[in-house]
Parts: C-alpha cells; structure tokens; sequence
C-alpha cells in the first residue's frame, strides 16, 4: 500500500490529473481514502471472500464491486501488485486499456493473461516503489526514481508540529505477516530492555492477533505495552514516536513514510528491493548467510545513531 503512494502523486503530477479511483483490500481503506489524490476508494474483500467462497454473501459483494467498477468505466487500469487476484478487477471493470508490470518483476506470470500490455521494464531499479512506478512508462509520463512515500495526508491537522517534535516512545513493532520475518519475543524483550537502560522510554506496539507476543515482551522486558491501535489511528499514535523499530512489515513502512525515524530489520526480504524509504531510515539485513548475525547489541546500537540525529 505505502509502496504505491508514490505512483499516485506522479500521476496527480499530470496536466489535466486524471479522475483517480483505487480498488483497495477492504482492512486498508483507512490508508487509501484520505488520499488527496484518490477520487473514489473502492473496498474489496477478496481475503474474506477467499476464505468462505460458498456463502451468498460474498457472491453479492463481488457482484455489488464488479458493478462499481462498471459503473465508473475506467479507461486505463494499472495493477501495480502483479498479481492474479488484482489484474483480474481490470477484466471486470471492462476496461480496454490494462497496463501490467513487465514479466522479469512481475509478481505472478499468470497475472498476465489479464493485461492488454505491460509496462517497461524497471530494471535496473528493483525496489518496490520503483517497480510500481515503472507503470508510467506505459503512459509515456517520465518515471520519478527513488521517490520516497509521503504519508502526511494521515497525520490529523489536530496535531501541532510541537507535538510532533516532542520526543515519545520508541516503538517497537514484533509482529509480522510471515513467520520468517519474525525476530522472535525473546530478542525483542533483550532489546527493549537495552533501550530502557539508555534512558529511553519504551513501548511495544501490535496489532491484530498480535496481543499475546507483545504482551509477553512488555512483561519480561518490564515495558509498556500500547494500547490498542487500529489501523485507522495508527498514524496518528507513529508521528508522536521518538522511533519505530520492526520487521519488515506495515507499520514500519507507514512510520518511514511519516517521517519517524525507522530501524527495519529484514530477517527474510531483500532491504534492496523492500526497504523501508524514508528521511531518516536504517535497514539491518539480519538475512542467513549476512556479514554479521542480528543481535539486539547491534539493533541498539544502530538505534542510537538512528533517532539521535
């Protein structure tokens, strides 16, 4: 989602801007729909409807979205994800132009069978927000490489630049999508304990099905554990961070993209390719097989440099 802002603001950049609707996974819509480029957000639920594909109900929600989509006729699709189950919506919507990523960064070949052309190969620019952008190539619009995502269309103008500038915690985020991204409670508990001997106040942030784990490092770290954030007010509880330290995985990349100093340690991914951007960002490749292990002295420490600066 963070990876595409970029591609947005590019096209919002044209003469005249293009009347711009996003079909976005329903959990998400909080991060699409204050876009202020973004005319019409779209909800879809293709991960609940995938899970219980034989109920009627989701049979009449992708009926209702394939008759939004219809409704609004789009002229040129884009699916930045290339993947199966978001080139499709360009099929549905019956539009005559699919632009696709190009087959050496595409996500899955299938996807393909759904485009009527493919954009321009983004290589050798590999990162994910450089890979969506290389979508512009296909419209002949010139391609901003290296742009970094700008999440301050969700900071609420309640919050005072003084409230954003006085320091708060450092947050720590352990949970992720994947198992293999996952550094583990008890590196995270020795970590936030390093911290909190720094001086430093500490908090342990989660998320969905996630309260468990951090409840466990803010216990045997003797740390705060937050309270419950939704995604909706995320953005607003990461701008007040002195830091966010986590894995490769959503909430990282927002507070990147909001302008929180960010620490991401990739334990699975590529930093070169899904790293997160932004003016103060430190990527730690603790991947099998890096020069040196991952180990909470060196996050630490990285996490000095970091949110001193």
């Amino acid at each position: 989602m963070v990876h595409t802002w970029p591609l947005v603001e590019a096209l919002c950049r044209l003469e005249p801007p293009p009347d711009l609707s996003w079909l976005v996974e329903e959990e998400y819509l909080p991060l699409v729909a204050p876009h202020p480029g973004v005319h019409r957000a779209l909800p879809v639920a293709t991960r609940r409807w995938r899970r219980r594909p034989w109920q009627r109900t989701a049979w009449r929600e992708v009926r209702a979205a394939v008759q939004a989509l219809r409704q609004i006729r789009p002229e040129v699709v884009l699916d930045p994800q290339g993947l199966l189950k978001s080139a499709v919506w360009g099929v549905a919507a019956g539009s005559p132009r699919r632009i696709g990523l190009h087959p050496a960064v595409r996500r899955e070949r299938a996807a393909g069978l759904c485009y009527t052309e493919t954009a321009p190969s983004p290589q050798p620019h590999r990162h994910a927000v450089d890979v969506a952008l290389s979508l512009l190539g296909a419209l002949d619009v010139e391609v901003p490489w290296g742009a970094t995502p700008d999440g301050s269309f969700l900071v609420p103008a309640a919050i005072s630049p003084a409230e954003r500038n006085t320091p708060g915690p450092i947050m720590l985020v352990p949970g992720t999508g994947r198992t293999a991204k996952t550094w583990g409670a008890a590196l995270f508990a020795d970590l936030a304990r390093r911290l909190a001997n720094l001086g430093w106040e500490v908090e342990i942030l989660w998320g969905p099905r996630e309260h468990r784990l951090a409840a466990e490092i803010a216990a045997a770290a003797g740390v705060r554990l937050a309270p419950a954030t939704p995604l909706l007010t995320l953005p607003q509880h990461l701008v007040r961070a002195r830091g966010v330290i986590g894995g490769d995985t959503g909430p990282a990349h927002l507070a990147a993209a909001l302008g929180v100093p960010t620490v991401m340690l990739h334990l699975d991914t590529d930093p070169q390719r899904s790293g997160a951007r932004g003016r103060r960002v430190t990527l730690l490749d603790g991947r099998p097989g890096a020069a040196a292990p991952l180990i909470p002295e060196a996050v630490a420490a990285a996490a000095v440099i970091t949110f001193r600066q």
